[in-house]
């Protein structure tokens, strides 16, 4: 059938109407807020290159959590920042390291918060790479023990759910085995199963003191131009025993992220990292845009595209903007 007898525009009268037959939603349980911890007292640092984003120390994260506790946000994705970097990152699984710091303190207050933790090396390594080196070599073999520890130190600290990030090839059934022969058979595995060497995370880079000293990321985060890769990477993720899985970044990998959910039906969260977030905070500050408009379209489409959970810089202005209807 076709027009006159069908008119697509029937359906699109009211904003009651419209309602009634709204495909996908953005809720509150959708959003993921990342948070950033440093050592100190009384430290809000913020990041130029990130409006709103600060690296804070842990009584401020504090506090910061009981906001978003506030506006109803469940969930956080916390990174951390060390005072000092080494060859083998051991800033990452020291058990009084920021991030179990922040862990504990964070549990303490508010313990209906569920906190994941993300898991890698880069933040505390002094070559900033994700793994151990051998000259300009990461390797991969011998990073998955470092990996798997700092898992165990964030389960261990009170962590909900560890988010391996790094784009080792088993780091996965290294963590999973590390955490059910300690007890922790309980904590699930979000993985960053498609991780693409981006140019989109530039000012996370600014945020975590992360960039790498030499080369980059290309060896062991995929190359934007492949999307069966992706499959098979996320294929290899969940045999190994990850829980959810990721795409990263989002609003350029929208079409990754729908055929991770059409192929493997698993919870798929996805990253509005953080060059996206800067770019819309620019031209808004700029008065190009309507940042509201244009932060709820954005997470819309990553709904529509399957993402199942949207980690985003944007979540505390999306909980306030929801909390106006």
């Amino acid at each position: 059938m076709a027009y006159p007898i069908v008119r697509m525009r029937r359906l699109r009268g009211s904003e009651t109407l419209r309602s009634m037959v709204r495909e996908n939603r953005v809720s509150l349980d959708d959003l993921i807020y990342p948070l950033f911890a440093i050592y100190g007292e009384n430290v809000k640092n913020p990041v130029p290159s990130m409006p709103g984003v600060y690296q804070m120390s842990v009584d401020n994260l504090v506090r910061e959590c009981g906001e978003i506790v506030q506006l109803g946000i469940k969930a956080v994705l916390l990174f951390g920042i060390p005072e000092q970097k080494d060859e083998i990152a051991s800033g990452a699984y020291d058990a009084d390291g920021i991030v179990q710091q922040a862990i504990m303190a964070i549990k303490k207050a508010y313990p209906e918060l569920y906190i994941i933790t993300d898991v890698c090396l880069c933040e505390y390594t002094s070559h900033g790479h994700c793994g151990m080196i051998q000259g300009d070599r990461v390797l991969n073999d011998p990073t998955l023990h470092y990996l798997a520890e700092t898992a165990l130190s964030h389960a261990a600290a009170g962590a909900d759910m560890v988010a391996p990030s790094d784009m080792m090839d088993g780091r996965v059934g290294a963590i999973r085995k590390k955490l059910d022969s300690h007890g922790f058979g309980h904590i699930p595995i979000m993985a960053y199963s498609a991780k693409y060497a981006s140019a989109f995370y530039g000012p996370f880079r600014d945020v975590a003191d992360s960039a790498p000293q030499f080369g980059d990321r290309k060896t062991y985060q995929m190359d934007p131009a492949n999307g069966n890769e992706a499959i098979r990477e996320t294929a290899l993720d969940i045999e190994e025993g990850a829980d959810m899985v990721m795409v990263k970044p989002g609003l350029a990998y929208l079409d990754l992220v729908r055929r991770v959910k059409d192929e493997f039906h698993y919870p798929t969260a996805v990253y509005n990292v953080s060059g996206e977030y800067s770019m819309v905070k620019a031209a808004a500050q700029k008065g190009w845009i309507d940042e509201k408009a244009v932060v709820m379209e954005l997470l819309l489409s990553m709904k529509r595209a399957g993402g199942d959970l949207i980690i985003t810089y944007h979540a505390k202005d999306a909980a306030r903007w929801m909390g106006e209807k």
